[in-house]
């Protein structure tokens, strides 16, 4: 990996959604995945579909990363996990006497609740463990890939994934309120939740209902800061952690494409869908008001739904923002040092 004095982050993957967006469509734009680059080493949040694949093209080597930040735990963030821990045993071998942390949200404590446009509610899967967390999680897929990992650690003499990788639950601050389905994003404090002698990284709660927690991440360099929403709609708690950043990357969703789909359906699952989507996720607009609010340097946009849409849709965000406005591509380069403001 190139070494650069200015920090910057890499957008390895710009779609949100559980889907495969089709390529002729979208650009290719693959699941959401941004590396945080410091120096001659990375960071990673959030790993979508594509996100292993993507780091290889990007030029980063897996023996450079750092940590691992998980926003929440829906699987368009977490599809390449496994892929990182299998893979990731080769170019992390040199890591078993210091893993590399996996650091995501905890378990939910409680289920959701069932959607009122529920006829019959519906029976949940998993029941005995329905809302693991980041290090329960990562366990159990390792655990499902032991026929393949067994073989590579008995014959091959390979290192065991949980030997490389340390997953870890971050602990909400004590009295701030918390609550999965009562309280999931009191107004609070942004906490640190990783330091090393390059980066500091805090997180706060942010909505995105009914998944719980839910985290945005802000990394401060010595050159610059940059702050990711993970997944939300408009909140304070994110323009509270954003404040004065250099670069924000924020979440957009087009509300007209939500109105195509699921606009004239009246069936339950059609309405629940298009509920979570107006309750749990943020428009164009409303992005650009929260760069604007948190006083961001640059404003870019990514976790792109529906991933196929043109970029004049995106690009309004730029006609409600004062500072500079990013609309970028996988693979695309966004330096965030602060002499760039």
């Amino acid at each position: 990996m190139a070494h650069s004095s200015s920090p910057y982050v890499i957008t390895l993957g710009t779609a949100g959604g559980p889907r495969w967006w089709a390529a002729a469509d979208s650009g290719e734009r693959t699941g959401i995945a941004t590396a945080v680059v410091v120096g001659d080493t990375f960071y990673l949040v959030d790993c979508g579909q594509g996100a292993g694949r993507r780091l290889a093209q990007a030029g980063l080597d897996l023996k450079d990363l750092r940590a691992l930040f998980i926003t929440h735990l829906h699987s368009d963030h977490v599809y390449d996990l496994a892929g990182i821990g299998i893979f990731g045993l080769y170019a992390l071998q040199h890591r078993t006497s210091d893993p590399v942390r996996i650091i995501g949200p905890g378990d939910r404590g409680a289920l959701p609740p069932v959607s009122p446009r529920a006829v019959v509610a519906p029976a949940p899967l998993a029941p005995s463990n329905p809302t693991p967390g980041t290090r329960d999680m990562f366990k159990m897929l390792m655990a499902a890939h032991a026929t393949d990992l067994n073989d590579r650690i008995l014959d091959s003499l390979k290192p065991s994934p949980l030997d490389v990788f340390q997953a870890e639950d971050i602990c909400i601050p004590d009295g701030v309120g918390y609550h999965p389905n009562n309280n999931p994003t009191p107004q609070m404090d942004p906490f640190e939740v990783y330091r090393d002698e390059l980066v500091t990284v805090t997180a706060i709660l942010v909505e995105h209902p009914p998944v719980a927690p839910a985290f945005a991440f802000r990394f401060d360099t010595a050159g610059g800061s940059v702050t990711i929403s993970g997944d939300t709609c408009f909140t304070q708690n994110l323009v509270t952690l954003a404040q004065d950043t250099d670069l924000l990357l924020h979440e957009a969703i087009d509300f007209d494409w939500v109105e195509q789909l699921y606009g004239d359906k009246a069936d339950s699952a059609s309405r629940a869908a298009r509920d979570h989507h107006y309750k749990s996720h943020t428009s164009v607009r409303d992005a650009a008001k929260a760069a604007e609010a948190a006083g961001a340097g640059q404003l870019a946009l990514h976790h792109l739904v529906p991933g196929h849409a043109p970029d004049r849709v995106w690009r309004e965000a730029g006609e409600h923002f004062s500072g500079r406005f990013a609309l970028p591509n996988d693979l695309d380069i966004i330096p965030f040092g602060s002499q760039r403001r």
